[in-house]
């Protein structure tokens, strides 16, 4: 039999393998490298993107702040002006009650009683006067609390000044004013 020697060939295979191999082996990694860089291309992109859509939001929000800042400023203007208008509508509607309270304190006042102070602190009135006898204060009392401009009285003091019967008396008397109504009243 004849003898071939197949001994370089294989050789030569051997060797067109490895190179087939390393280049295979290169392009593997080249491509690795592609796909490695096209993955953190994208992932970056997204990145900014997202960046971008966080940066428009914070814009955003400043914006909507600065309007809200801006409404609760609003708020408070309307607020004290609203306070200021409901002051100036009270002081309206109570501007001729002290006026009503003085004229009708002269038709309230019985004969034989005299007032010597009013005192007027907010709403509360407090009469001090002298009087000829209790039923006189009374008198005054039943009259103050039959008066519209009056709520009810309260008598605080009342004494003699001296030990005689017919002695004066001394009385305090204290009374809040009714509120004023809305039927039109300091147009």
């Amino acid at each position: 039999m004849a003898h071939i020697n197949l001994l370089p060939w294989r050789e030569e295979r051997r060797e067109e393998r490895q190179k087939q191999f390393y280049i295979s082996l290169v392009a593997g990694f080249v491509f690795a490298g592609l796909v490695l860089y096209g993955v953190v291309f994208y992932a970056d992109n997204l990145i900014q993107e997202q960046s971008q859509r966080n940066a428009f939001l914070q814009q955003e929000i400043a914006k909507v702040d600065k309007k809200i800042k801006e409404i609760k400023d609003l708020e408070r203007q309307r607020d004290r002006l609203l306070a200021r208008m409901q002051v100036i509508q009270e002081l309206q509607q109570s501007r001729p009650k002290i006026v009503k309270v003085l004229d009708s304190l002269v038709r309230v006042v019985p004969e034989g009683v005299n007032l010597n102070q009013v005192t007027r602190t907010g709403n509360n009135l407090t009469f001090d006067g002298l009087a000829q006898s209790n039923a006189r204060v009374s008198v005054f009392m039943t009259q103050v609390d039959n008066n519209d401009e009056y709520g009810e009285s309260r008598l605080k003091v009342i004494k003699r000044t001296s030990g005689r019967d017919d002695a004066i008396r001394s009385f305090t008397v204290e009374v809040t004013e009714s509120k004023p109504k809305d039927g039109g009243e300091g147009k």
